[in-house]
């Protein structure tokens, strides 16, 4: 292979479709009976790697294919209660809830405050329950209010049938030995590795080689020597 700067695969915009459930399915489909009028307020919680991110950015886009007015955003950005051209936002997902500073725990409060009182879907996540959040009082009543679901994360069995199924949906047929060494050897968190998965496919096609064990470490390789973003 011609030495080149490599570079992931940009990841794909997260889906309900592309979430792999496994244990927290129950979660998927509250999130769904939700945009269909469920329940308002969903706290979300587990480790990292679990899928929230997945999930809340999915809720999200899947709002605005429905013509509401949504926004995700992450701690360190500013939570506002306004969209785009200044119409009010009506499906909100706050993500790393547990890392909110004062400014952004007072704006999330106000949020719940607001959103009780009108219309509108809030959504946040964090890594503790709610009763851990190093939160103000008042805001994580409010969090643990609501419906609390734990997301579990994916154990390599699950997470080797995930990569297999992310591989189907792009037409390849991933070889066991080839999901067992990502596994091992690439970052672990799903994301990385779904992103590997598919710079597999993208270079593979480029040289016209096989999707085999000696391209995916070489493209690990590759990957490993790239210049500091």
């Amino acid at each position: 292979m011609q030495q080149l700067a490599l570079a992931l695969a940009p990841p794909p915009e997260p889906t309900f479709d592309s979430f792999f459930p496994a244990r927290n399915a129950g979660a998927l489909r509250a999130l769904q009976d939700a945009l269909d009028g469920g329940e308002r307020f969903i706290y979300l919680w587990g480790p990292r790697g679990a899928g929230k991110s997945h999930l809340l950015r999915a809720f999200v886009s899947e709002a605005a294919a429905r013509g509401s007015a949504a926004r995700y955003c992450r701690a360190e950005e500013r939570i506002e209660g306004s969209g785009a051209g200044g119409g009010a936002v009506s499906a909100f997902a706050v993500d790393d809830a547990d890392r909110l500073d004062m400014v952004g725990q007072l704006a999330l409060f106000d949020l719940f405050n607001r959103l009780r009182t009108g219309t509108g879907t809030l959504l946040t996540a964090g890594t503790r329950p709610p009763v851990e959040l190093p939160l103000r009082e008042d805001l994580r009543t409010r969090i643990g209010a609501g419906v609390v679901l734990r997301l579990e994360p994916l154990t390599d069995e699950e997470k080797a049938a995930a990569i297999s199924e992310h591989g189907r949906r792009r037409g390849l047929a991933l070889a066991p030995d080839l999901i067992e060494y990502l596994l091992r050897h690439a970052t672990r968190d799903m994301g990385t590795q779904m992103a590997v998965v598919d710079t597999l496919d993208r270079v593979s096609l480029e040289r016209k080689r096989p999707l085999t064990l000696p391209l995916l470490r070489e493209v690990l390789r590759l990957l490993e020597a790239r210049p500091p973003a």
